[in-house]
């Protein structure tokens, strides 16, 4: 179709209402460009030279348009340009060997020497997004923090924006690798990541890259890669576009969010202050600063409240970070913090700000060149200084340096220094808290606890005693030794369920009980009983939320030095421990009941045979269980442990020390108490007994016994008084008790005279008025003597009394 005919049709298709379309026929077809097109025209404006651009462009070949006037090409021309000479650009519509017309922009020039002109023409669209291209590539260039490259097939920098970051500032040159500009491990990954990109075709998109400048290797800068290929027309690779951004606020963002974290994490887990101190230090260093230190109130590492003026001078340092690092001479871990002089900076952080100084604003307050030496890191060019402030009081001060290369402080670390600050001065102040809690609680456990040793007749005993750790607060663990009439002894171990003060106050409640009930000399099993109301007693009392948490655990037993035999009862207490003379040790074999907050189960006696030189050993479960073991487990290892240290050689209070540092933990969650208990007995030769008839003529004869028996102890001087009692209590056993009755006597430092009787009738002191007949015996008996009393057992009662023999140790 030659340019007449297609004019004729596309005037046709204009008549019923058709119209072209920008680059496009009427139908939405595009046309294949690959480049502009070029024309060259004579002075008359006909077409001289034809190109295959152009060719490609509208359609006609070379031989349908050369010879012909270039108008006959434009369609739409306005009736203005129709005589006017061509101007030098434009916008037109151009006929297309189809019958569309494409919109085109267009330039001029004059071909040197000749009248001729140089027509290049382009689609419209093509050239309104080359502009575009253009322009956004101009912005993107002129941003400091972005930089644009593009690279060929060999990954040669073909253009960029680039700077060497040198002194200078000179640009990146053209023909440059990457390995002329960064060092040589970053060039290498990221030439990895461009020829990714350019074999694959798939894009990579804000890529977080470290990399080193070849002429300055310790510069690190932080960069978020972007990268695309390059493609022609027909789709084949050309090279790569590499789009960096400058990602330091990005990545100092995320690194002070990290910090933030790890603090939230890592600080406040420990309820020590030191080591909740030590913990806010290593988060520090080395992610804030190359040197970090946590100095705090003398006062706080002992759980009191810091002054309300603190400066150098009231504080000791607590933690340091790096450990292994080289601090100055004048800091020390433990050590007191120097006084500096006073200073516009020093008085900004008494307000409770964070200060910032260098070295030489550091030269100028101290004004001593040593003492900066004595207390500065090497090679410190920032300081900062924290207050560590929470509820209301300034604990203690954080102190970070950097030094070498590294940046100095800046307003937003600033800002992060006074949330770490605030975060760990709370965590701080929880620890301090708890110190003060745990110490008194602790003092509190101390003061309710028996003296570490005793020594009676019956054993010699000594009681350790190891608070928790961990945070765990004190419990309400306890021993005690109580002597008890006729020379018995009674040993007790018991374990409150709680921790703190609440369980402290309760076991102070259950001893002062059982001292009680031992005065009243029960069975072992019936003094639990009434212990285990008594508790049901206390739970009732407690608040609604608290009843769950009342009770415990507790093990009574009463060794006879006499007899030679100890009973005892638990009340869901672990079993003593009885080590031999010999060096045997085995847990005692004894049947327990039911803790002391529950009811309703009866409780049952034990009794064993005790050589004299063995050592009973009463404990709670703080010593046998922790987290990786169990009771089946702890029992035996606490049974070797006493064999192998229960020597006649060493001291008792020695190797109950030596056994907890071997079997508790370093940390014990739970309270761990100890209590052992060497046994004595007492010499036949000592002993005296007589089994009365049921006869008041009984009662003379047991006179003449008793000064018999006196005489060949050399008790003379007790006759009187002996004779008076015996006469007293064998004369009640006679009208008011049942047979069989014995009389016994005790020698030891005390004189002990016991009438036991088959009825269980008690006894009862009274003042007898003058006229009554009786009624003075047991007043007699409790004024003559140093104490009396009444025990009863399985068969009966025994009324006992106790003289001093003057002389005894």
């Amino acid at each position: 179709m030659d340019i007449d005919n297609v004019k004729n049709a596309c005037s046709a298709g204009a008549s019923q209402g058709s119209t072209g379309n920008s680059g496009s026929g009427p139908s939405g077809r595009l046309y294949a460009f690959d480049g502009p097109a070029a024309a060259v025209l004579d002075h008359r404006g006909a077409v001289v030279r034809w190109t295959v651009a152009a060719e490609e462009l509208t359609g006609f070949r070379a031989e349908e348009v050369c010879g012909r006037p270039v108008r006959d090409l434009v369609a739409d021309l306005p009736d203005d340009l129709r005589d006017a000479a061509m101007p030098a650009s434009g916008r037109i519509r151009l006929w297309h060997q189809c019958g569309d017309t494409i919109d085109v922009t267009f330039r001029t020039t004059k071909v040197g020497g000749s009248a001729e002109v140089l027509v290049l023409a382009a689609p419209t669209h093509h050239v309104a997004d080359h502009e575009q291209g253009a322009a956004l590539l101009r912005a993107l260039s002129a941003q400091n923090r972005i930089t644009i490259a593009v690279h060929d097939t060999d990954l040669t920098t073909v253009q960029t924006n680039a700077m060497l970051g040198t002194a200078d500032g000179r640009p990146v040159q053209p023909g440059t690798r990457l390995s002329d500009v960064l060092c040589a491990k970053d060039a290498e990954d990221l030439e990895a990541v461009l020829r990714q990109v350019l074999e694959t075709g798939a894009p990579v998109v804000r890529r977080s890259q470290q990399v080193s400048w070849r002429h300055d290797p310790a510069r690190q800068q932080a960069l978020s890669l972007s990268a695309f290929r390059l493609e022609d027309a027909r789709g084949r690779p050309t090279g790569v576009a590499a789009l960096y951004v400058d990602n330091a606020d990005q990545m100092r963002a995320r690194r002070h969010l990290d910090l933030a974290r790890d603090v939230a994490e890592r600080v406040g887990k420990s309820l020590e202050v030191v080591r909740t101190a030590q913990d806010l230090a290593d988060v520090l260093a080395p992610a804030f600063g190359e040197f970090v230190a946590v100095d705090l109130a003398h006062s706080v590492f002992d759980g009191e409240e810091p002054s309300k003026q603190l400066g150098g001078g009231d504080m000791g340092n607590a933690a340091l970070a790096p450990a292994t690092a080289v601090w100055p001479a004048g800091i020390k871990r433990g050590e007191p913090v120097p006084r500096l002089p006073d200073h516009p900076l020093r008085r900004s952080f008494l307000h409770g700000e964070p200060v910032v100084f260098g070295l030489d604003d550091f030269i100028a307050m101290v004004k001593d060149p040593q003492l900066v030496e004595y207390l500065v890191p090497r090679d410190t060019h920032s300081v900062m200084v924290a207050p560590l402030h929470a509820r209301g009081l300034t604990l203690g001060a954080i102190t970070a340096w950097r030094c070498g290369r590294s940046d100095p402080f800046t307003e937003d670390e600033v800002d992060l220094m006074k949330q770490i600050a605030s975060r760990g001065a709370l965590a701080i102040d929880n620890a301090r808290r708890y110190t003060r809690e745990h110490r008194a609680a602790v003092a509190l456990q101390r003061l309710l606890l028996p003296p570490a040793t005793t020594d009676t007749p019956a054993a010699e005993t000594a009681g350790v005693y190891l608070p928790a750790g961990g945070g765990a607060g004190s419990s309400g663990d306890w021993y005690d030794a109580i002597a008890l009439p006729s020379l018995r002894l009674a040993l007790v171990a018991g374990d409150v369920v709680g921790h703190g003060m609440p369980a402290s106050a309760t076991m102070g409640r259950l001893r002062a009980a059982i001292q009680t009930l031992a005065d009243l000399e029960l069975e072992p099993d019936e003094l639990l009983t009434r212990l285990a109301d008594l508790v049901q007693r206390l739970a009732a009392e407690a608040p609604f939320g608290d009843r769950d948490i009342v009770g415990g655990t507790c093990l009574y037993a009463v060794y006879d030095p006499v007899a030679r035999r100890c009973a005892m009862a638990s009340a869901g207490h672990p079993p003593p421990v009885l080590v031999r003379p010999d060096g045997t040790a085995e847990a005692v074999g004894i049947s327990p009941g039911p803790p002391l907050a529950l009811s309703g189960m009866p409780y049952e006696t034990t009794v064993i045979d005790v050589e004299p030189g063995s050592v009973l050993a009463l404990y709670t479960d703080g010593l046998v269980e922790r987290g990786d073991r169990d009771i089946g487990q702890g029992l035996p290892r606490l049974t070797e442990a006493l064999a192998a240290r229960c020597r006649p050689d060493r001291a008792l209070d020695e190797t109950g020390r030596a056994l907890l540092a071997d079997l508790a933990d370093q940390a014990p969650r739970d309270d761990a108490a100890l209590l052992l208990a060497r046994t004595r007995a007492v010499p036949a030769a000592d002993t005296a007994h007589w089994e009365i008839p049921a006869d008041p003529a009984a009662v003379s004869k047991a006179r003449e016994w008793i000064t018999r028996q006196l005489t060949l102890w050399g008790l003379d001087n007790l006759l009187f008084t002996t004779e008076l009692i015996v006469s007293e209590l064998v004369t009640n056993a006679i009208r008011y008790g049942r047979p069989p009755m014995d009389l016994r006597l005790i020698r030891h430092h005390v004189l002990v005279c016991e009438v036991t009787d088959s009825s269980s009738t008690q006894p009862r002191l009274r003042r007898a008025r003058t006229t009554d007949e009786g009624g003075r015996g047991l007043f007699l008996v409790s004024q003559l003597g140093g104490r009396w009393g009444c025990r009863h057992g399985q068969n009966g009662k025994t009324i006992w009394s106790e003289q001093a023999i003057h002389g005894s140790p």
